[in-house]
């Protein structure tokens, strides 16, 4: 099978930018990590969020141009909020004493974590909409990596809990937080 110059640069250009989605995900995870996340839940959260990757800049493709502008600045906002409030959960329970069940592995606080680090998938499938790319290989490898980068996150946060003790939820909180800041400002 021959493969053209053209289409091994489309190619590496689609797999840093899957490379560079995946990495929010993973610095995000690292935080959510530092909770002492138990195995299971971590192919989970990873499948989840592997899956959204690839769904939300399909979703942006389908919707187009005219709309892009709009979301753009308002999605990043908004995953800020996201951030943060999923950060602010994390440090009060690192402050309480009773035993708590983990909010972004569980139902609702899973698909605001999943939707939260994809946001910004959604803005890069608004472009990829607007160009000559190939768009299921561009969701595909969105969507691998971040799955593949969510998991080594969380396995990193998960090991350093180790090192951190009853910290680890509060430093994790701190990052979420920090990093919605970001995402607002």
């Amino acid at each position: 099978m021959d493969i053209s110059l053209f289409e091994w640069g489309q190619f590496i250009t689609l797999l840093m930018v899957a490379f560079a989605l995946g990495m929010d995900a993973f610095s995000l995870s690292v935080g959510v990590g530092m909770v002492g996340i138990r195995l299971r839940d971590v192919l989970k959260v990873s499948v989840t969020i592997g899956l959204f990757h690839l769904g939300m800049p399909l979703v942006g493709i389908l919707v187009g141009m005219y709309l892009s502008e709009l979301i753009g600045n308002a999605a990043i906002f908004i995953s800020g909020v996201i951030m943060m409030a999923i950060g602010m959960h994390m440090l009060w329970n690192g402050f309480r004493t009773e035993e708590r069940s983990i909010l972004y592995t569980q139902s609702v606080g899973l698909f605001l974590f999943a939707f939260s680090v994809s946001v910004d998938s959604l803005t890069v499938g608004f472009s990829l909409g607007l160009i000559a790319v190939n768009k299921l290989l561009a969701v595909c490898l969105f969507g691998m990596m971040g799955c593949l980068l969510t998991g080594f996150g969380l396995l990193l946060g998960r090991s350093m809990a180790g090192w951190l003790g009853e910290y680890s939820e509060i430093l994790g909180g701190l990052i979420l937080f920090v990093f919605g800041l970001k995402f607002m400002f």
